[in-house]
């Protein structure tokens, strides 16, 4: 028996002032779901979608601002169950910050990127605290920034021809954005060190394997008929969640084989939108308050690590902006296929032990191609 009550709201901004900011992120509630696949009147589960697929939806500085008013939104929704945090298309969830925009705004510029960096941890942060379970919905690649905010949600289910890392030595930066504190504690220390450090991407398969996902689904078609994805080695036994022994890439004749047979087929996310889905109303079977307060508790290894480490991280980050990032950043999104995205990294060791500065002339002269040919 329930009675009219007026409640008071507790949103920072209101709903108009929110999607005003940008269109590249969308916010939707849709109907929560009994077993039966009926609609559970009267809740909902909360979806944010990361809307920038041209650019593998990367977050721009105005996308940061709308993800946190987005996640706070939902978090005071009292008729939302869950929070399901996703983006468009099938290609990336996200690959993390806009390098376009660190490149032309931020590169050179570190008391501007550090007030960037404070939207980021405030981000992240709105993600650790959602007063919501929130369930990252991988459709793609999840990779740099974008598998920080990937790994500070609670539960991830991902299709199965995704992709997981970090870049930020190969671009430089360094993944202090969160990888640096999750990676260790959900995969541990010397598989954190190969992502981290060597930018060695997971496949899905192997990304389950090492505890990174809660569930994975196939999603891709060939011939009308799902098939596990072709280019890992896997093996299979009743069933396809819960049974992948392997999750390395094939090599060779059989890659080759995969990749083939990857182009006969179509991407179809609709059994990760079904997974997604049943994760939702398994939340919704709960008590409420009892489910907060465990996913608080749970959440407290990444929160305790991102707390103590997320204010100097950003002060580093600012700095790096003025040298190493104001070079890899500008490498990434100056260079192309002909010539690569990355500077050629022996030289500049060498001639940085020689004492070279990091003058605005060194770091073009670091640019792909301004020395003459392709890096080799």
């Amino acid at each position: 028996m329930t009675t009219a009550f007026e409640f008071l709201p507790h949103d920072l901004v209101a709903d108009k002032v929110r999607e005003a900011i940008t269109d590249q992120v969308l916010f939707e509630k849709r109907p929560a779901l009994h077993p039966d696949g009926s609609v559970a009147e009267g809740l909902y589960n909360a979806w944010i979608t990361l809307n920038n697929p041209t650019q593998y939806n990367s977050y721009t500085t105005d996308m940061v601002k709308s993800i946190i008013l987005s996640f706070r939104a939902a978090s005071n929704m009292r008729d939302v169950v869950a929070v399901v945090f996703t983006a468009a298309g099938d290609k990336a969830f996200c690959t993390g910050g806009n390098t376009k925009e660190y490149a032309e705004y931020y590169a050179g510029r570190p008391h501007e990127y550090r007030q960037y960096m404070r939207l980021f941890n405030d981000m992240v942060s709105a993600i650790l605290t959602c007063d919501k379970p929130v369930i990252c919905r991988v459709n793609g690649m999840r990779i740099g920034g974008g598998q920080e905010i990937g790994m500070a949600c609670d539960f991830s289910v991902a299709q199965d021809m995704a992709r997981f890392g970090q870049a930020g030595p190969k671009h430089g930066s360094a993944a202090i954005g969160g990888s640096t504190d999750f990676l260790p504690v959900m995969i541990g220390c010397e598989m954190a060190m190969n992502s981290g450090i060597l930018c060695e991407s997971f496949t899905a398969q192997k990304a389950m394997r090492l505890g990174m996902l809660t569930d994975i689904v196939p999603g891709l078609k060939v011939d009308g008929e799902y098939i596990a994805n072709p280019m890992v080695i896997t093996e299979m036994k009743t069933d396809y969640m819960g049974r992948i022994l392997h999750g390395d890439l094939k090599t060779g004749n059989d890659l080759a084989a995969g990749k083939a047979l990857m182009k006969t087929g179509v991407m179809d996310l609709s059994a990760l939108d079904a997974k997604v889905e049943e994760l939702c109303t398994k939340l919704m079977l709960t008590f409420p308050d009892c489910t907060t307060k465990s996913v608080e508790e749970l959440r407290k290894p990444k929160l305790n690590a991102w707390n103590a480490n997320k204010e100097n991280s950003r002060a580093w980050l600012s700095l790096n902006m003025m040298t190493e990032a104001n070079t890899g950043f500008r490498a990434f999104n100056e260079g192309n296929r002909e010539v690569g995205r990355e500077v050629d990294f022996a030289s500049m060791r060498r001639e940085l032990a020689e004492g070279a500065c990091w003058t605005q002339e060194y770091i073009d002269s670091l640019m792909p191609g301004a020395r003459g040919g392709a890096r080799k």
